[in-house]
C-alpha cells in the first residue's frame, strides 16, 4: 500500500511542476510568423477579428496543403501560435432552411 501512495504521489507532483502549457506556445514577431507561415506551408490569411481590445485572433490557412494555423497577435507586435492542424476545409454555404 505504502509503495502505490509513493508513486502516485510522485507521479502527480512531477506533473504538477511540469511547466504550463500556455508557456510552450511559439511566439515570435508577427512578421517572422507570418513569413514562416508562407514560405513553409504557403499558409495566408483566411480571416481573423478582435478577441479583446489586447488581441487579434487569425486564421491562416493553404488551399494546397489543407494546413492551417491560429495565431493571436498583442500590441507590442508579438504572435503566438494557439493552435495549427492539417485537412482544413472552407465551409460550404448552409442552404435555406437547415440549422446550422
Amino acid at each position: 500500500m505504502f509503495k502505490r501512495l509513493f508513486t502516485a504521489s510522485l507521479v502527480f507532483g512531477a506533473v504538477a511542476l511540469g511547466p504550463p502549457a500556455l508557456a510552450q506556445s511559439t511566439c515570435m514577431p508577427r512578421d517572422n510568423l507570418v513569413d514562416s507561415l508562407n514560405s513553409k506551408f504557403s499558409e495566408t490569411l483566411a480571416g481573423g477579428g478582435l478577441q479583446t481590445e489586447q488581441r487579434l485572433t487569425e486564421v491562416w490557412r493553404s488551399a494546397d496543403s489543407g494546413t492551417f494555423t491560429i495565431i493571436m497577435t498583442r500590441p507590442d507586435g508579438i504572435s503566438c501560435v494557439l493552435a495549427a492542424g492539417q485537412n482544413w476545409h472552407d465551409s460550404a454555404a448552409v442552404p435555406a432552411g437547415v440549422s446550422g
